[in-house]
C-alpha cells in the first residue's frame, strides 16, 4: 500500500480519483476547498512551501499533481501557479524522499488553444513541440520541462507526465463533432475521454512498475470524437496546411488526432469508451 498525496483533491477528477485509490491505496488529499470525503486533508495550495510544511505529517511515496489553473486566466496566473508552483512541490517532496510523481499535463501543451496553430505532424506525438500562443499551453510545457530539470538534479526519481485530454462525466458526454467552423480549442472538442477512462489512466501511471527517469504520454482515447472521417473535419479547419494522409488510409479515418502509442505499450492504457461510427 503506497501513500499517495493528490494535489487539486476537490476538483472534478481530484476527488473521484482520491475515492478510487483509497481503496488500495493510503490517500492524503491537498485542496484549498474541503473536498467531502473520508480521508485526510491538508488545505492549502502547492505554490505555497508554508502550506506545504503540513505534508510532512506524513511519508509520501507518490504525488498525483492535478491542481492547476486551467484556460481563460492570464498569463501570469498560469505561470505563477502550473510553473513555479509545481516547481515548488516538487522540491518540497523530493528535499523529503518521494520517489513516483504522476503529473497532469494537457493535450494543450502543443498550444491548440489558437486558430492560427497547426500541427508539426499527425496525428500530434507525444513530444511534439509548444507553439503555444495564450499562455496556458506554454505553463504546461514548462511545467513538464520542470519536470526534466527536477529529473537531472535527482536521477532516482520517476516522473509521468500525462498529456490529458478533455474529459467529461460518464452520462454526459458530447454528441460526435461533425464538420464546423474552426474555432478557439477546437481540437479539444474532437478529443474525448470519459472520467471512468482518465481515472484508469492516472491509477495505472500511479501503479506502473518504479521506472526513473522521465515519460510524457498522451493520454486520450485511440479514437477521435467524431462523426465523420477526421480528414474532413481537420481539411476544414486547416486547409492544405497539414498533411492529413495518415487519416485518409483504410483503417484510420476515425483514428485520434493524437498518437497515444506510448501510453498503450508503457502503461498498458487504452480508453474503453470510444465512439460509436454508423458507416453509411
Amino acid at each position: 500500500m503506497s501513500r499517495i498525496l493528490i494535489t487539486g483533491a476537490s476538483g472534478f477528477i481530484g476527488k473521484s480519483l482520491s475515492q478510487s485509490l483509497a481503496e488500495d491505496h493510503q490517500v492524503i488529499c491537498m485542496s484549498r476547498k474541503d473536498p467531502g470525503l473520508n480521508l485526510p486533508w491538508i488545505k492549502g495550495t502547492f505554490a505555497s512551501f508554508e502550506d506545504l510544511t503540513q505534508v510532512d505529517d506524513y511519508q509520501i511515496d507518490i504525488l498525483v499533481h492535478l491542481g492547476a489553473v486551467t484556460g481563460g486566466v492570464t498569463e501570469r496566473e498560469c505561470i505563477l501557479v502550473n510553473v513555479e508552483g509545481t516547481r515548488c512541490l516538487l522540491r518540497y517532496l523530493i528535499n523529503r524522499g518521494c520517489k513516483k510523481y504522476v503529473l497532469a499535463s494537457s493535450i494543450a501543451a502543443v498550444g491548440f488553444q489558437d486558430r492560427k496553430f497547426r500541427p508539426v505532424n499527425l496525428p500530434i506525438a507525444d513530444d511534439h513541440p509548444c507553439l503555444d500562443r495564450s499562455g496556458y499551453g506554454i505553463s504546461k510545457y514548462f511545467m513538464e520541462e520542470i519536470s526534466k530539470y527536477c529529473y537531472r538534479q535527482s536521477e532516482d526519481i520517476d516522473i509521468i507526465n500525462l498529456r490529458l485530454s478533455s474529459v467529461c462525466v460518464d452520462n454526459n458526454i458530447p454528441p460526435l463533432k461533425d464538420i464546423s467552423p474552426l474555432t478557439e480549442w477546437s481540437l479539444g472538442s474532437i478529443t474525448i475521454m470519459n472520467l471512468t477512462d482518465a481515472i484508469r489512466a492516472f491509477t495505472m501511471s500511479v501503479e506502473n512498475p518504479y521506472k526513473p527517469g522521465v515519460r510524457i504520454m498522451n493520454a486520450t482515447g485511440p479514437k477521435a470524437w467524431t462523426s465523420v472521417p477526421v480528414a474532413e473535419i481537420l481539411r476544414n479547419w486547416w486547409g492544405d496546411d497539414v498533411d492529413l494522409s495518415y487519416f485518409e488510409q483504410s483503417g484510420n479515418e476515425y483514428d485520434s488526432v493524437y498518437d497515444v502509442s506510448r501510453i498503450q505499450q508503457e502503461i498498458g492504457f487504452i480508453a474503453l469508451h470510444t465512439p460509436k461510427i454508423t458507416s453509411s
